[in-house]
């Protein structure tokens, strides 16, 4: 099956010289959750802006369900969904009009019973005659997500959708989600909050300076790139790692009060309890041992890390 999204040698330079994008290729498969990381000016937004046709880009092709974007931008905008990182709304209109006029604006023809569904599910329909200006900002942003909904579209991209809100639409956003792609709606959002991409994405990738520095099945990267680490909590403290347990290639805290071991569980073949016992026959006496898992936020520190 062609993937519902496709990028090919895409870059964006403005004027000043400033390069937003820098050759980005990627597929999105239809029904998929993925997430894009990066930091502030990475190229997050301005990737999605030219997939949405907000934006021209320099160079390159971006198709959608194999419609050009620049060609068939009515096509193709038509079945995209966009949760934009700013409030920019009517803050005179209601509610229940601002929706309905962005069903109309992407060409589908008026549908109460619709809009209604998607105001209760949002927790909207009791402010559906309340003027924006009256809504909190959480408020606002289901607003944003209504908007965004009120055309049926195939692919919904959320832009940092999450940033400044509380914990209880947060919840209720990724549960939106998940609903979402049960529906078969393909799912593109940036995060700052690495752990729910952790949680929710079915691929994650990682943009730095205008470069897609990878993509990939978020349960392979954290395999991949991903591991363990045995924190052992010494009763004294060393100066230096005994050449006995070299093999091990054990750190020593600056402390020197633990030797963290890394390792991978797939291929450790049992050489914790060797450790531990070369340890004791070492002559160091430990009081407690601990295991930490890398996460996400390990992979992108490093990634980033490395890309500067």
């Amino acid at each position: 099956m062609a993937p519902i999204i496709s990028v090919r040698g895409l870059s964006k330079t403005y004027a000043n010289g400033f390069k937003a994008l820098d050759n980005v290729s990627l597929d999105i498969e239809e029904g998929e959750i993925i997430a894009l990381l990066g930091p502030n000016g990475a190229g997050k937004t301005t990737l999605i802006s030219i997939i949405c046709g907000i934006a021209n880009p320099s160079e390159g092709t971006v198709t959608v369900d194999g419609h050009d974007v620049v060609r068939d931008f009515r096509k193709t905008r038509g079945m995209i969904g966009l949760v934009p990182q700013e409030l920019t709304t009517d803050m005179f209109e209601t509610v229940v009009n601002t929706v309905s006029f962005s069903r109309g604006l992407n060409g589908k023809k008026p549908a109460p019973g619709y809009i209604e569904s998607v105001l209760r599910e949002l927790t909207l329909f009791d402010k559906r005659n309340n003027a924006l200006r009256e809504l909190s900002g959480g408020m606002k942003r289901r607003v944003l997500i209504a908007k965004a909904l009120s055309h049926e579209p195939r692919i919904l991209f959320l832009d940092e959708p999450t940033a400044g809100v509380d914990v209880a639409l947060r919840k209720d956003m990724w549960q939106l989600v998940e609903r979402l792609r049960a529906g078969g709606v393909t799912v593109i959002l940036t995060t700052h909050y690495i752990e729910e991409a952790q949680e929710i994405a079915d691929r994650i990738g990682i943009i730095d300076r205008g470069r897609l520095m990878l993509v990939e099945e978020k349960d392979a990267l954290m395999r991949k790139l991903g591991g363990k680490q045995l924190i052992i909590e010494l009763r004294e403290r060393l100066q230096s790692v005994p050449e006995s347990l070299a093999p091990w290639a054990l750190t020593l805290s600056e402390s020197g009060e633990q030797l963290i071991y890394d390792y991978d569980e797939e291929s450790n073949h049992g050489g914790i309890p060797r450790l531990l016992a070369a340890i004791e026959a070492a002559g160091i006496g430990f009081a407690d041992i601990s295991t930490r898992q890398t996460s996400l936020e390990d992979i992108f520190v490093s990634l980033i890390g490395e890309g500067r």
